[in-house]
């Protein structure tokens, strides 16, 4: 049974910091649900980087509520090409948001982590306990400290002045709005746009990065932006909450799935000489779904929603090729 609200969102005044990207979409899109003053920020109005325009912003706007998922963001790819980027960008995102925050008396505010926090061989599935008790995986280390110090903010800031700031780590996320570059997107969509060109090329083959074996659990943005907003309202602790679905499959059955999906027929074909990743990596979630919250859609049906909603994105010519192909 659902907790009693202890924060109730309407009429409130709430910024989605990094509405743009993909989780913050989808956060706008769940808070158009309720009855909330949504403050929107023009694409690239300001530099969150920049700590004097980020105060200014936040002083002016007057925001009661923040759900701050504004982030750089990347895969193993990008990681290793960007480490310094990916670090400083988002330690200064987390740090001006969360300090301006405070400065001008935010009522509320939700930071977004993620699950690459914990450390690489975290016992599974991984309980908000595990943080810092291990090295961290080296492929996203970068992207994971920068992480850490966000959600350790929140909880200093808490502490400290007493502020109401919490957090959650999502699991690997996947939805409308991912990014399809294979050079730094994340796996689930990284498959998708190779299985989808195989299919095109009619190709007898495709490659996939690894041995197929590492474990993943991904979570719909759709699901998290419901369970950022379940949160906002219901959980007010210094403890980070994991957020995730509770599905486990491997990047071979993944690929499998997918190809399913997108009709591909062809043979996957596994390359070695490339990294795994974190051999497993699964959420414990049993602290918000004691508080009420359980994932609301297989895998399966997030990923043939997700396939739909990419190519409706597509040029109206390769939508058409895309269609006589299935």
């Amino acid at each position: 049974m659902t907790e009693p609200e202890i924060y109730d969102l309407n009429g409130k005044r709430v910024w989605v910091a990094g509405e743009h990207g993909m989780v913050g979409s989808a956060l706008v899109r769940r808070l158009q649900r309720e009855h909330c003053s949504l403050l929107r920020m023009p694409r690239r109005a300001i530099d969150l980087r920049d700590q004097a325009a980020t105060s200014i912003w936040i002083k002016s706007c007057k925001p009661q509520v923040i759900f701050l998922a504004a982030a750089r963001v990347g895969g193993i790819a990008a990681n290793a090409a960007m480490p310094a980027q990916f670090l400083y960008d988002n330690v200064m995102i987390a740090a001006n948001i969360i300090h301006a925050a405070h400065e001008a008396g935010v009522e509320r505010l939700l930071f977004l982590g993620s699950t690459c926090i914990y450390p690489r061989d975290a016992a599974q599935p991984i309980r908000e306990e595990a943080l810092l008790t291990g090295p961290l995986e080296k492929t996203n280390e970068w992207y994971a400290i920068a992480k850490i110090a966000g959600l350790k903010l929140a909880q200093a800031y808490r502490r400290q002045y007493g502020a109401d700031f919490i957090s959650c780590q999502p699991t690997n996320l996947y939805g409308p709005g991912d990014n399809y570059d294979l050079d730094s997107s994340h796996v689930l969509p990284a498959l998708l746009r190779k299985i989808h060109e195989a299919k095109q090329a009619q190709a007898g083959s495709m490659t996939v990065w690894g041995t197929g074996r590492p474990m993943r659990e991904f979570l719909h943005v759709d699901d998290l932006a419901d369970a950022a907003v379940f949160l906002m309202r219901h959980y007010a602790g210094e403890m980070p909450i994991n957020v995730g679905s509770g599905q486990e499959i491997s990047i071979a059955g993944l690929a499998r799935l997918i190809s399913t999906v997108v009709g591909f027929e062809g043979e996957l074909v596994f390359d070695r000489t490339r990294p795994d990743g974190t051999a497993r990596k699964l959420a414990n979630s049993s602290r918000l779904n004691a508080l009420g919250w359980k994932s609301a859609r297989s895998l399966e049906d997030g990923v043939r929603q997700t396939y739909t909603d990419w190519l409706a994105t597509m040029p109206s010519d390769e939508r058409s090729n895309a269609a006589r192909t299935e």
